[in-house]
């Protein structure tokens, strides 16, 4: 919220220049999608929290999906829409995330789009019940049952969860155990379950839990 960002176009270009080809906006912003046409960057674009419960409404999610997607689908590349970003189980909006899926999914294969982009929801990893060893990775009871109907429908239509893995809160968390070099991938060697770094531990334990929910 500065007030001396650079244009939307000049963040695009600088994408362009430096051969980013991966961006994540968090809520649809026209002026970025008009600047995104025909770069080719490959776009995961968000529904906002605050917008989910709307969403659980057919009509209002075909009105996001011809507002926001398909007005842009042939020259921005959408890769993923993501619906939410970090609902937990106690969430007031928790009861929102898969409903406002379902009918995200059915406007995006109204408008003939399904193949062009995945529709998936993004968690992060206090989900986790347990995260090591990572083998035996495992989402918490009350995460269970909330994110188990989410993976399942993510199933159904061949699309992946996304996750936000953040080493830092692991380590800054529990320091005692974890050493900063590990946090940081600076570390020699692996350790005694053969991982180098904190980010790979924590993305296989999320692979392990999933596998016992799915």
């Amino acid at each position: 919220n500065g007030n001396n960002l650079p244009t939307k176009q000049a963040v695009v270009d600088l994408y362009k220049s430096n051969r980013i080809g991966k961006i994540r906006l968090y809520y649809p912003d026209e002026g970025v999608l008009q600047a995104l046409r025909g770069s080719n960057i490959e776009v995961i674009l968000g529904v906002p929290n605050d917008q989910l419960q709307s969403l659980t409404n057919a009509g209002a999610a075909t009105n996001w999906v011809n507002k926001y997607v398909k007005a842009y689908s042939q020259n921005v590349k959408f890769k993923y829409i993501a619906v939410g970003n970090e609902i937990h189980p106690g969430d007031s909006l928790a009861g929102s995330v898969l409903p406002a899926l379902e009918n995200i999914q059915k406007a995006i294969s109204a408008a003939n789009l399904q193949g062009q982009m995945k529709v998936s929801t993004a968690i992060d990893t206090t989900l986790l019940g347990n995260s090591y060893p990572p083998k035996d990775g495992v989402f918490s009871s009350s995460a269970s049952s909330y994110i188990r109907p989410i993976v399942n429908f993510l199933a159904r239509n061949g699309a992946p969860l996304l996750a936000n893995v953040y080493p830092y809160f692991a380590y800054v968390n529990n320091q005692q155990s974890i050493g900063l070099d590990y946090a940081l991938f600076t570390k020699h060697g692996n350790n005694e379950v053969g991982y180098q770094n904190l980010f790979d531990a924590l993305l296989d334990s999320l692979y392990a839990a999933l596998e016992k929910v799915g």
